[in-house]
């Protein structure tokens, strides 16, 4: 995922930033589940879960991040 620096300046932008991220979220990650769902795989569930749980901590990491002030 590229990383590209954007202004949340009120609850709107923040929403339409959890839309857009949530979106790519589930292109990148939640397709895996789905087709380890689809055939049963056990393994493969836990694993595609394990991710996709990684990607939204690391987006609510992310955002974050950018909130709390960079100490000098």
């Amino acid at each position: 995922m590229s990383t590209e620096t954007i202004s949340i300046d009120n609850r709107g932008d923040f929403g339409l930033w959890a839309i857009e991220r949530a979106k790519l979220i589930v292109a990148s990650e939640a397709s895996d589940l789905a087709v380890a769902v689809r055939d049963m795989d056990e393994a493969g569930i836990r694993d595609a879960g394990n991710a996709l749980g990684a990607a939204i901590a690391a987006a609510l990491l992310e955002v974050y991040d950018g909130l709390v002030p960079e100490e000098d």
